[in-house]
């Protein structure tokens, strides 16, 4: 018989997987944005298992950006202009490759 921690266990696991597979088409897709998906999976992961939030929080990516976030360290200005300059150029290469012309003036507001 599954207890209620091993399902709760199973539906975040099953809904990171889920995630993931939305993030990965949203990386090829242009319109469909990745990076939320991809917390969002991160998110379910690290709830599914200790072990996997263990490992997660051992990466350089979360003591970069994650644990600074937590402690209110926020971001520096150099790092806020790179992932906006980032974020803008993968907008604009996406109103390049999109012919709905709707969809193209919502992407310019955005960047």
């Amino acid at each position: 018989m599954m207890t209620v921690k091993k399902i709760k266990s199973f539906l975040f696991m099953l809904l990171g997987f889920i995630s993931l597979g939305i993030g990965i088409v949203g990386t090829v897709l242009p319109g469909l944005p990745g990076g939320p998906f991809y917390l969002f999976a991160t998110f379910c992961f690290t709830k599914s298992s200790k072990r996997f939030e263990k490992w997660f929080k051992g990466t350089t990516i979360y003591k970069k950006y994650v644990l600074a976030f937590l402690q209110k360290k926020g971001m520096t200005r150099k790092e806020k202009i790179r992932i906006n300059l980032i974020a803008d150029i993968f907008i604009l290469i996406s109103v390049i490759y999109i012919d709905f012309l709707l969809l193209k003036i919502v992407l310019v507001v955005l960047a």
